[in-house]
């Protein structure tokens, strides 16, 4: 019995000794999460940057083979969005050609689409071949021609500056 006693006294100073390090080691964590420069806190951000007076913001999802982003207005409803990989399942249908414009410093054609569960939503896409060997679906929704065109103007003006969108 003496060595079970022996055991559970070891046992208390060594819990004893882990919580007088508790707040240094607390310490130490915050200051590496304040301390982390601004450009590494915003490189998980690899959507191109919208205009501050746009009233959409990005949802994000990705790894190292795909990035997935969503602008998203102040009612929840899809603006606009991109899909990068090194391959699409978009294929452009020359029937559903709806116009011409610039994306990614490259002229595009855009193409109707459509969304099954929302069969009024106005839907355009294209497909950006970009020089790193990615490719790049874009797609459009609205609710009427006006707001079609505003989606379309904002996504155009877009700077796609970040890594994942250049060859470099």
């Amino acid at each position: 019995m003496g060595s079970r006693a022996e055991t559970m006294e070891e046992g208390e100073d060594r819990m004893n000794r882990i919580v007088r390090r508790l707040p240094a080691l607390a310490a130490c964590a915050l200051l590496s999460v304040l301390c982390v420069p601004p450009a590494l806190a915003q490189q998980a951000d690899e959507c191109p940057r919208l205009p501050g007076d746009a009233g959409l913001s990005w949802t994000q999802r990705g790894n190292a083979s795909f990035l997935v982003c969503r602008a998203i207005d102040e009612t929840g409803r899809e603006a606009f969005g991109l899909y990068l990989a090194e391959r699409s399942p978009f294929e452009p249908r020359r029937g559903n050609r709806e116009g011409r414009g610039m994306l990614a410093g490259q002229e595009v054609r855009w193409y109707r689409g459509e969304v099954a569960s929302e069969p009024d939503t106005l839907v355009r896409e294209t497909l950006v071949s970009l020089g790193n060997g990615q490719l790049m679906h874009v797609w459009l929704h609205a609710r009427d021609p006006a707001q079609l065109a505003r989606n379309q103007q904002l996504l155009e003006s877009l700077r796609f500056d970040e890594p994942r969108f250049t060859s470099n």
